[in-house]
Formats: structure tokens, sequence, C-alpha cells
């Protein structure tokens, strides 16, 4: 460790005497192991942040899905303590059972643990049956369909509940056989907001973690985003809550997992002006209004947003991103992003096939022509219909530029982009690359001019980041996260969530560009100072230690 490092530490801790030392993260998701969207990007970077300059001790904790490999991965058995005088049950010292409980049947499931360091964090996986079956992270795969019909693929899971509670059970039940009661629990999204609940009312658990502060993050607070059940006996039956406790958690008429932790845990949102979004705005009727009554509830959201290590999408190391060149926008060097944009143009028009994502469509192979790209799930929540709606009629209009989309979602949104890509009027210069690859993600991020955004609701967003990062200009819906684009400066921006405000914004950015190549310059530089001044996380985990603190003197007051 060096010096500097070992100052950082020092001036976090004395800021404040209470300050954690010990940190436990509840997900389901952590990169380079299991994810779906920005959930692992943040649960990986925010742990290893708190480690190397924090001095944290961090403990990350997720099921081992089917899909994993944790010999390859890196991972052995966890050897959980035991009484040696005692003898050991079946022979195996790592096995624990976890109440289960449906509404009609007293249930166990057997529980193990796989554990290695990354990065200084310490991740252990939850091997499960629940959890083995799965092949994917929240949904069903095509294999899985193949094998068995009714499982179709991009279904959510049909126990999805039931593997959320597992994963909280078996995390509590691991930190109390390993005897580490923590200075806090950091629980991510509604899969794992629950546990404020069952650690606090729960008799097996609530002398345990007496001490132990929960932050749960709210990733996204939209409607499916919540994990609610609107079985209320299962759900008082497989979490062992009180039925006062079931009965006030409910939104609706479902039990809720972010209002059954308004009372134990401090809430945040990913970024300020989402919170404010919940809490102050209409925009709550998105999420059923959940904002509103923990509002009413005396419970005030914290928006931290999000940070991104800007040296993980560093274009000057190209090898590390798998780009054609390097290049630095920060500088202004921009020669490799040329060539990035000249590769990917040549690998289009002559590869159809790119591993498990197929393309549909081609582009001229002409770099001088302005890119503008899109990556992420296609969906009306991202915009998708709106950017459909807007490219068409802008083509016709301006020939001289070319659209990229990588992703995967909607099958009705899926088949229009298919469509446009071999319609006589759009077809050349639109390029469908129907699923995901996160190599090709980043060929993408470099080669692009622009990136589309057009959210209908963004808590905070991370492409946006990454994009900047690699030179390409964000255009956005400016709403929740979003607003830290400034436009004309790191960015384009619209307020209005429609396709004519949209393509306006897409005309003013192509003239831009053709007009004035310096102002593109410099703004691609300030976006890159702005993330170093103001996003990284070194400054967001000063705002998270500050929750961290909250809620550790919240834990006392119960």
């Amino acid at each position: 460790m060096t010096e500097s490092n070992k100052e950082k530490k020092e001036k976090y801790r004395s800021r404040d005497k209470v300050w954690p030392r010990t940190v436990w993260m509840v997900t389901r998701e952590y990169d380079g192991l299991a994810g779906a969207g920005g959930v692992k990007d943040v649960c990986r970077q925010l742990a290893r942040t708190l480690v190397g300059e924090a001095g944290l001790q961090v403990r990350v904790i997720l099921p081992r899905y089917g899909f994993m490999k944790p010999g390859r991965l890196g991972f052995k058995p966890l050897d959980l303590p035991r009484r040696d005088l005692l003898p050991c049950r079946g022979g195996f010292r790592n096995l624990l059972e976890v109440d289960m409980n449906y509404a009609a049947e007293e249930r166990r499931e057997t529980v193990s643990f796989l554990h290695r360091e990354l990065e200084g964090v310490q991740v252990y996986l939850v091997e499960a049956e629940r959890y083995r079956e799965k092949l994917g992270v929240y949904t069903y795969t095509a294999e899985e369909e193949e094998q068995d019909g009714w499982k179709k693929q991009g279904m959510g899971h049909y126990d999805y509940f039931a593997m959320n509670i597992l994963l909280q059970k078996s995390a509590l039940a691991l930190m109390v056989v390993l005897g580490e009661a923590p200075d806090v629990i950091h629980c991510h999204d509604g899969h794992a907001a629950t546990l404020a609940a069952m650690m606090r009312e729960n008799e097996g658990f609530r002398h345990f973690f007496r001490h132990s502060g929960v932050v749960v993050t709210i990733h996204n607070a939209g409607l499916g985003y919540h994990q609610e059940v609107d079985d209320l006996p299962f759900a008082r039956a497989i979490t062992g809550l009180p039925e006062h406790v079931v009965l006030a958690s409910r939104l609706g008429s479902s039990f809720d997992p972010f209002m059954a932790a308004a009372e134990y845990a401090v809430l945040n949102t990913v970024s300020e002006n989402y919170a404010r979004e919940l809490q102050e705005t209409s925009e709550d009727a998105r999420t059923g209004w959940l904002g509103h009554r923990l509002l009413q509830r005396g419970v005030r959201l914290a928006g931290v947003t999000n940070g991104i290590d800007p040296e993980a999408f560093s274009p000057r190391d190209p090898e590390k991103l798998g780009l054609a060149a390097g290049f630095d926008p920060l500088t202004g060097d921009l020669a490799g992003k040329r060539v990035c944009k000249e590769y990917i143009l040549e690998r289009l028009a002559r590869i159809r096939k790119h591993g498990r994502v197929v393309q549909h469509g081609t582009l001229k192979r002409d770099p001088d022509m302005p890119l503008c790209t899109f990556i992420g799930r296609l969906t009306e929540q991202k915009g998708v219909d709106v950017l459909l709606a807007a490219v068409g009629p802008l083509m016709e209009k301006d020939p001289d530029f070319q659209l990229l989309l990588l992703g995967s979602g909607d099958p009705a949104l899926e088949e229009e982009l298919r469509r446009h890509t071999a319609s006589r009027a759009l077809g050349g210069r639109i390029c469908f690359l129907e699923g995901y690859d996160p190599d090709l993600a980043n060929k993408i991020y470099a080669a692009g001019d622009f990136f589309l955004i057009p959210s209908l609701y963004e808590p905070c967003g991370l492409t946006d980041y990454i994009a900047q990062l690699l030179g390409n200009l964000p255009i956005v819906h400016h709403v929740g996260g979003l607003v830290k684009v400034v436009d004309g400066k790191t960015g384009f921006a619209y307020s209005e969530h429609s396709s004519a405000a949209l393509a306006r914004t897409m005309k003013r950015a192509l003239e831009l560009y053709r007009v004035s190549p310096k102002k593109i310059r410099t703004m691609q530089k300030n976006a890159v100072k702005r993330i170093h001044a103001r996003h990284t996380w070194s400054q967001v985990i000063r705002k998270y230690r500050t929750l961290y603190v909250e809620s550790m003197k919240l834990a006392c007051r119960h």
C-alpha cells in the first residue's frame, strides 16, 4: 500500500468517530461473475474502492447460478467453523439448513458456500438447488425454454421471491456462523431489501445484529423492479416476519421489499435527481407511488449518484478493452478513435455473426459519416420506441449519418428494428446487432460519435459515463440521473420525452459535428474532465460513508 492510500484512509476515518470498518454487500449481481445490468458494475466498483481507498473490510455474497463455473473462476468450497468435539452431520462441514416455509408447509433448504478473494474483496457464492437450475440471473434463457417449454425465454423466474429470500437468509446465517456482525450490511435493490426487516424482527437474528446498520440502495424503483409478491400468507411464511410487519409493508395489495425495509434501514437511490423525482414529482407514478408512500411514513430517500472508475474504460489502454487502437479524448489525441471506427465498419461489412450476437443490416464503410450508437435493453423504459419513431424521418431528411444498435429485449421492438434494417429507405445505414457481448460493446462505444439514451426514466445511467470516456458524446432525455450530462458542454440533452424532441437534438448534434469539429473535441475533453472531477468512486464513497454512519446510528435506536 502506498503512503498516499494510507493518508486517504486516515482522512476518511478522521471525519467522524463513528466509522464503519466492516461491510457486507448482498446482491444478485457482481461484475465478472453474474450480471444483467448496471447493478453488477456498481457493486464491484464500489466494493473495491471501499477496500482500496477507505480501508474497509468488504464481503460480498450472491448466488452461484447454473451458468457460473466456480472452479474456473477461482472459487473453492468454504469450510465453516465447527466444534470439533461434536459429530459432523453426514460428514460435511459446510452445509447449512435455511428455513424456507410455505404457507401450508414447513420446509428447509440446504445451502453451502464457495469463496475467493477478488481485488481485496472477500466474495461468497451461495450454492443451492434453486440457483444451480437457473441459467440466467433474472429470466429464463433460450436453452431452458428448449429443455422445458413452459420456461419462456425472457420470462422471469417463477420462484423469484423465494430465490431472493434464500439469498438473504443464507447471508445472515453465514454471518452468524462466521461470528461476524458487520458494522453495515449494504443491500442492493428489491432482491435484498427484505433483509433489513428479517434481521430486526426474527429472533434468531435480531440480537446478533443489534449493532449492525443496514443500507438499501434502490437501483430501479420502476414497476416490475420491486420484487413484490401478492400472496401475503406466503410472504409471511417464507420471511418469518410477524403479520403486522407484512401488512405494514404493502404497496397497494402486495408485500413490497422496499416498504418492508423502510423502518429498519437507510434507503437511497442511485442519483440525487431520481430521489427528488420519486418524492417530489408525479414521475413517482411510474413506481406505484413508492416514493410518496415512503415519505408519508417519514422516510426521506437519499440520493447518491453512481460513480465510475475511469481507468476501467480508458481508451489509452486499447488491449484491455479490445480496441483496434488507443486514443485519449482528454488530450485531444483522437487518431486512434478514427481507427476504431474504421475497424467496426469494416467488421460489419464482412462478418454477419459475432459470437451469439446476430447482425441485421449493414453500414456504409465511410468513417467520415457521423455514427450514432445505442447499447442497452430494447424496451420502452429505455426509450427505444421513441428512438425508432425519430430515426426514420430524420434519416430520410439527412442521408449523411448512420445508426448502430446493440441489444435485445421486447420482441416487437426487435422485429421493428429488423424491418428498418431491411427497408429500402433506411437499409445500408442502420445496423442492428441482436444480443449482447461486452467486448463488442466496447468497440461500439469507441467507434461512435454520438450515444443515444432516450430513456423514459433513468435512475442513474452508467452508459453515458462509458460513452464519454470513449469520446462518444451522449444525447440524452434529461431525466433522472441523466441530468449529469450538461447540454452543449458534455453532451446533448432535451426535456420532452418525444420522438420530435429526440430528432431535433440529434439534428443539432449532427450539425455541430459537421460545422464545428473543434467544438466537438472540446466537449469530448470536458466530458472526461467532469467525470474525473465529480464522478469517480473516490468521491462517491464519501457519500456512502455518510449513509453507513447514519445506518449505524439508526441501529442503536432499535
